[in-house]
C-alpha cells in the first residue's frame, strides 16, 4: 500500500472506498448484501466501529467511519477478510447463482497472482483512506457517497438506493443504524 494510503491519525474520521477484484458486480443478490450488513453490525457492536455514512454498490463500498479503539486499519482489514470469506461461501452454496463458476474462477485467478493471498482474492487490496478534517470536506464526501447510485444510473434520488445511509438521513434506519456526526443534518 502506498504511503499516501495509510491511516496516520488512528482516532481520525475517515472516508474509505474499496472494490471487488476487477470491479466485478458481486452485490446483486440480497444474500450478499446481508453479509455486508451483518458484518457492519458486528463491527459496530464488537470492534468499536463508528459508522457515519455508507453506500454498498454492486462492485464497491464507501464508508465514513472512525475506530473508537484507534485501530482503523485493523478494523477495515478484519471487515474485508470476514466479508470476503462469507460472500465467497454464499456464492459457493447458492444454487441460484448463475455466475458461480465464473466468479469463483475470477477470485482464484486473481488470488494466484497475489503473493499475500492463500487461495482466493475477493477485495482489491487498497482502501484509499482519506482523513476528513473539516465540516466542508465531510459534507462533500457524504454527498459523493449518497449520490454514487444516482451517478451510476441505478436510482433517481439518493434515498431510493436501499443500501445507503441517504435513507438514514431521511430517518429510515431499516437497513443499518449509523452514528450521529452531530452537525450534519
Amino acid at each position: 500500500m502506498s504511503r499516501n494510503y495509510k491511516f496516520h491519525n488512528k482516532s481520525g474520521l475517515y472516508f474509505v472506498s474499496f472494490a471487488t477484484i476487477n470491479w466485478i458486480d458481486v452485490f446483486t443478490r440480497q444474500i450478499y448484501f446481508d453479509v455486508l450488513v451483518d458484518s457492519i453490525n458486528y463491527c459496530r457492536k464488537e470492534k468499536g466501529m463508528e459508522l457515519y455514512c455508507y453506500c454498498f454498490m454492486p462492485s464497491h463500498v464507501h464508508f465514513i467511519f472512525r475506530s473508537s479503539k484507534s485501530e482503523p486499519s485493523e478494523l477495515l482489514r478484519d471487515f474485508k477478510r470476514h466479508t470476503s470469506k462469507k460472500v465467497v461461501e454464499c456464492i459457493e452454496n447458492n444454487s441460484q447463482e448463475s455466475r458461480k463458476e465464473w466468479l469463483l474462477w475470477m477470485f482464484e485467478r486473481t488470488g494466484k497472482k497475489n503473493a499475500t493471498t492463500t487461495k482466493r482474492q475477493f477485495w482489491q487490496q487498497n482502501n484509499k483512506p482519506i482523513e476528513l478534517w473539516s465540516e466542508k470536506v465531510i459534507k462533500q464526501k457524504i454527498d459523493y457517497i449518497h449520490n454514487n447510485p444516482v451517478e451510476s444510473g441505478l436510482v433517481v434520488n439518493p434515498e431510493d438506493w436501499k443500501y445507503s445511509s441517504a435513507r438514514n438521513f431521511q430517518d429510515d434506519a431499516t437497513i443499518l443504524e449509523i452514528d450521529d456526526i452531530g452537525f450534519i443534518n
